[in-house]
């Protein structure tokens, strides 16, 4: 054995997990239900043990009864051994001599490695955190901060409307304040839905009394006695009590690449093969900080979703035991606002056909539809607003050639099943 795979008592280096979140937490239960024994140690930089991340906008941000979201149990804890080091932050990794080195001067050191470091909040300079009345959501105790000042305020204004802003100004609408979304982009969530349905959910959040500014131009933004101020070259100036900005998030790889290990320059991640493997022997990424290869499109995306941190989690610890993993599934991404379920498979694109199935909820009235995206003959993208249990029997049929006419899935007289399996053809039956 090698002397970077020994510690200094001469025993196997531990498997060694850096980052605490979704995809650190998946990993560390996939390697002991892979059968691995040996030393394990996760080192997350929060104080809390790992948690869910999507409940943070919506059920802990209503206080719906403090949902459990804790990823990894204590009994799961005390039976797998798993080293948590709550907390701590790697500030420097060495490749080389496969070594961490924490904040509090300690070395880690490791026989495999997993870089699971996420991302964090895009920041607006002219709104750093701190500022009086300003919120950034991505912990547990942002969620909790915020929740605490939605309780005592009127009005708030959300900067950014992706999923993250319309989740939080759909949660604070049912808590009663008033809300203003402010949205650069002409439409909401258009690079991942087509027109239609981005129109449909504009209507949706303006019919549960959110003011909803699309194309907007700010001019000014500012803390001001009582509130925060935001000026726009169309609208002039709005105030609020609270202001939340969304704006996106930047992956964390600061780590990586001043370890030297590749990041990709067309967004940001670690650059990682299929079985997450980096640029650096014996290291590995995950999750949104991690950019992948997409055998579908033939190119490296960095996805952030709940889905794809699990999935990479899952290849990761089975590569790091040198062993095979079955290949991540389609893409999937879910969001709950303003009184719907909206699920997504696969990946829009300009220049897809779409066909609507079902119509779409009017006002904020119940209901449910489904979107099927186009490319030629074959279905690459499919979104279903209240009807998740429909989308999944379309996974299989996801990336093949149709072999029925695409306006037949537009037809809601056949069951979602049937439809699909018309859609594979008679091989499914």
């Amino acid at each position: 054995m090698s002397p970077s795979n020994e510690t200094a008592e001469g025993r196997e280096a531990p498997l060694v997990i850096v980052g605490a979140g979704q995809a650190g937490a998946m990993a560390a239960r996939a390697l002991r239900e892979l059968g691995h024994a040996g030393e394990l140690v996760l080192i997350g930089d929060e104080p809390h043990a790992p948690y869910e991340r999507p409940p943070l906008s919506k059920a802990v941000l209503a206080d719906e009864g403090m949902p459990d979201i804790g990823l990894l149990p204590e009994p799961f804890q005390a039976q797998s051994g798993l080293a948590l080091k709550r907390g701590r932050r790697v500030v420097r990794l060495d490749p080389a001599r496969r070594e961490l080195h924490l904040d509090d001067g300690g070395v880690q050191p490791y026989r495999a490695c997993l870089l699971a470091t996420g991302g964090g909040v895009r920041v607006l300079p002219a709104l750093p955190p701190g500022t009086p009345g300003v919120h950034y959501l991505r912990t547990l105790d942002d969620a909790r901060g915020l929740r605490a000042a939605l309780r005592t305020a009127r009005s708030l204004l959300v900067i950014g409307g992706g999923f993250l802003g319309l989740e939080i100004a759909s949660t604070a609408r049912a808590l009663g304040l008033d809300v203003t979304v402010i949205e650069l982009g002409p439409a909401l969530l258009g690079r991942v839905m087509p027109p239609e349905a981005s129109r449909w959910l504009a209507t949706r959040v303006q019919a549960h009394g959110v003011r909803l500014l699309l194309g907007a131009k700010l001019s000014g933004l500012e803390a001001v006695g009582g509130g925060i101020a935001a000026t726009l070259a169309d609208a002039g100036e709005l105030r609020a009590e609270l202001a939340v900005v969304a704006v996106g998030q930047e992956p964390n790889v600061a780590l990586a690449r001043e370890a030297g290990l590749l990041i990709d320059a067309a967004n940001g991640g670690i650059r990682v093969d299929a079985r997450c493997r980096t640029s650096a022997e014996g290291v590995y990424a995950a999750g949104d900080c991690a950019s992948g290869f997409d055998a579908a499109t033939g190119t490296h995306r960095r996805l952030e979703s709940w889905q794809n941190a699990n999935e990479q989690a899952r290849i990761a610890a089975a590569a790091m035991l040198g062993e095979a993993a079955e290949p991540p599934p389609p893409p999937w991404f879910w969001t709950d606002q303003f009184g719907c379920n909206i699920q997504m498979l696969g990946h829009g694109a300009p220049g897809l056909a779409y066909h609507l199935r079902g119509p779409l909820p009017e006002g904020r009235e119940p209901g449910k539809a489904m979107l099927f995206g186009i490319d030629g003959d074959r279905l690459v993208h499919a979104i279903a607003i209240n009807a998740g249990g429909d989308l999944r029997a379309f996974r299989n049929v996801l990336g093949r050639s149709l072999a029925c006419a695409p306006e037949t899935l537009a037809d809601a007289g056949i069951p979602a099943k049937q439809l699909a399996r018309l859609a594979l053809g008679p091989a499914s039956a």
